[in-house]
């Protein structure tokens, strides 16, 4: 079965925009990748300042060949160039034991 890994991200409320104009900028990058299921960007709808990226796999194999890639690198550049939009981060990890769909 699947796993899911969950980037745990804390954004001041004042960068969530930055934070979306991100992912907007390097989307489609990750779904061509070997293994990959889903991908889900979700902002908080309340008070809470942690957004959360949740990506779907194959494998943890695939997840690893993943963030080796060219690809993931390009996906993280500006964060390199730009420097970060959050203050913290925080990669979860969980096994798929269930899932059901509409």
């Amino acid at each position: 079965m699947s796993i899911v890994k969950i980037n745990a991200i804390t954004v001041p409320r004042d960068r969530f925009d930055d934070f979306e104009r991100r992912f907007a900028t390097r989307a489609g990058k990750v779904s061509s990748a070997d293994g990959f299921e889903a991908f889900e960007l979700l902002r908080p709808n309340d008070d809470r300042e942690l957004c959360l990226v949740v990506t779907r796999w194959r494998s943890e194999e695939d997840f690893q060949a993943w963030v080796a890639s060219p690809d993931f690198a390009a996906g993280h550049s500006q964060h390199r160039t730009e420097g970060p939009v959050g203050t913290a981060s925080e990669i979860w990890s969980f096994d798929v034991l269930e899932r059901e769909e509409a």
